[in-house]
């Protein structure tokens, strides 16, 4: 992937440090082990472990920690820099043809721990948005953890991370965010293998995918083998694959971000479509 096609954003923050780690609060009886094993969720599933606090009451009395000035390496701040702008053009035009304007995200670097408008997270949590303050938070030492612990290598793998994660800032701009909270609130299920979690996961997926087919027609940057990289990234962090590569059994009833086969189907249809129209999937089967 010729990533230095993709120009420069300035939307980029790099965390200068002194910020707390996390500060949960709630009326929950998670203990530390509760914490640990949250932590490794959101990990895993590049998920904020306060959207899974806020669906299981909170935790009571978690230590606070000190965030340290992010270590960024300038290469790995360029290649971020590169993919963050890229996707700002791609959504710019977008939202453009559809009469509407598009509001770019806030990227934050850090290093060990921050705090957002959505609580406090750690480095364990791996990438993750936060609606509350329309950011995109990551630990660059995800990249390193992406290859070695999910097998997953290549700039074009490390850019579906953060175009997937972008994918959930169109969804905090054009509503899905609010309506997949409504349906929450009304006791429609979040995980499972037929749940909003899944399908809004795999909505993020597809838009990586959209953003990924218009980046290609405007600077021609990906060579071959890119796609796959992400289509391996997206096979190696399938609900399935990680529960039967961690548990050596695979339990539908607790997937939140889909299986294998269905985030390599999500993408692809967004990237070879272009067309955010096809990424509904929250119509019919996931």
């Amino acid at each position: 992937m010729d990533w230095r096609k993709g120009g420069s954003s300035s939307n980029v923050e790099v965390d200068s440090g002194g910020g707390g780690g996390p500060r949960f609060g709630g009326g929950g009886r998670m203990g530390l082990g509760g914490l640990i094993v949250l932590a490794l969720l959101g990990w895993i599933f590049f998920k904020n472990p306060l959207a899974l606090l806020d669906q299981s009451g909170g935790l009571p009395g978690a230590p606070t920690q000190n965030s340290a000035p992010a270590q960024v390496d300038p290469e790995q701040q360029a290649f971020v820099s590169a993919i963050l702008h890229s996707t700002e053009q791609s959504w710019g035009e977008i939202f453009q043809a559809h009469g509407a304007t598009y509001v770019e995200p806030k990227l934050h670097l850090f290093s060990g721990g921050v705090n957002t408008a959505c609580g406090g997270a750690t480095t364990a949590v791996g990438p993750f948005y936060c609606p509350g303050d329309q950011k995109v938070y990551l630990d660059l030492a995800f990249f390193q953890q992406l290859q070695d612990e999910l097998h997953s290598s290549g700039d074009f793998a490390r850019a579906y991370v953060i175009a997937h994660e972008v994918g959930h800032h169109v969804q905090k701009l054009t509503g899905v965010f609010d309506k997949v909270d409504e349906a929450r609130r009304r006791g429609t299920p979040m995980d499972g293998a037929d749940g909003l979690s899944v399908r809004q996961e795999l909505q993020a997926d597809c838009y990586a995918g959209v953003w990924a087919n218009h980046s290609q027609q405007s600077l021609q940057w990906l060579q071959p083998g890119d796609i796959e990289e992400a289509l391996n990234a997206a096979s190696h962090i399938g609900d399935d694959a990680l529960q039967q590569q961690a548990q050596g059994r695979v339990r539908p009833d607790t997937f939140t971000h889909g299986t294998s086969a269905q985030r390599v189907k999500w993408f692809k249809a967004g990237f070879g479509s272009g067309d955010i129209a096809q990424c509904n999937t929250f119509a019919g089967e996931p």
